[in-house]
């Protein structure tokens, strides 16, 4: 009997333990890293992408903290703990990251490339030499990609292209609007769409951060159904990407 009952204290023990473990109360503060994307998320703290996180997240008392650091970094500092979650990642992109239910956003991504070249479509990208920026693993979500090199910033773009080293640049329009303003000749150029990603906060393995992941589905999810992000997405000009359709 008393090796049964010591058996049973144990269980209970360990029971209380693990529920503890999963009721970690959520912290007043979400440390978050994400590149410096204009318009989306500045290194000021304003942008599209910050504006939806606030609406997640202070009204439940929780602190946005912005670190800028470039997209790669923000991966490495998810894994190595020490910030709570990155920002604008694709779903499953990074392993010993964890990845919510709920997106905040899409991305809408495009292939830019001279006007004079034929617009690609997901059907024949496999015929063209593709570039992208490090880090964005489009050839997990993107399909027939064969040939692509990645580059390590986003300036010499325009001049890759007239020189003939890549055929198309995939990025998220944004990004691409923003090379071609700095175009001379503007009318050379043409991007195409490719595809929408969902765009997730990438959480790291610790209890705070998993608090928070909890936090952040439960929100957005009352977010959506109310309606109450349309009009941040209509502040800043782009498109809501929680439609029925």
């Amino acid at each position: 009997m008393l090796r049964r009952g010591l058996a049973l204290l144990l269980l209970a023990l360990l029971g209380t333990f693990a529920h503890a473990q999963a009721a970690a109360p959520v912290p007043g503060v979400i440390h978050l890293a994400s590149e410096d994307w204009e318009d989306y998320t500045a290194a000021d703290g304003h942008g599209l992408a910050w504006d939806v996180l606030r609406k997640v997240f202070e009204p439940a008392g929780v602190k946005l903290d912005i670190r800028t650091v470039p997209y790669t970094r923000s991966i490495g500092l998810v894994q190595l703990k020490e910030v709570d979650a990155l920002v604008g990642s694709y779903r499953d992109e990074a392993e010993h990251v964890l990845y919510p239910q709920s997106k905040f956003d899409s991305d809408h991504i495009y292939a830019l490339g001279l006007a004079s070249s034929p617009p690609p479509t997901q059907a024949t990208l496999g015929k063209y030499r593709l570039a992208w920026v490090r880090g964005y693993r489009y050839e997990n979500y993107l399909p027939n990609i064969q040939r692509f090199n990645q580059i390590e910033r986003r300036t010499g773009i325009l001049l890759m292209l007239k020189q003939g080293r890549a055929d198309y640049y995939i990025d998220a329009l944004t990004e691409i609007e923003a090379v071609v303003r700095d175009a001379g000749d503007p009318a050379q150029y043409r991007y195409s769409h490719l595809a929408e990603l969902p765009l997730f906060l990438g959480f790291a393995d610790t209890p705070q951060a998993r608090a928070l992941m909890a936090l952040y589905d439960r929100r957005m999810t009352e977010l959506v159904k109310s309606g109450e992000l349309k009009p941040v997405f209509e502040k800043w000009q782009q498109p809501y990407p929680f439609n029925p359709n």
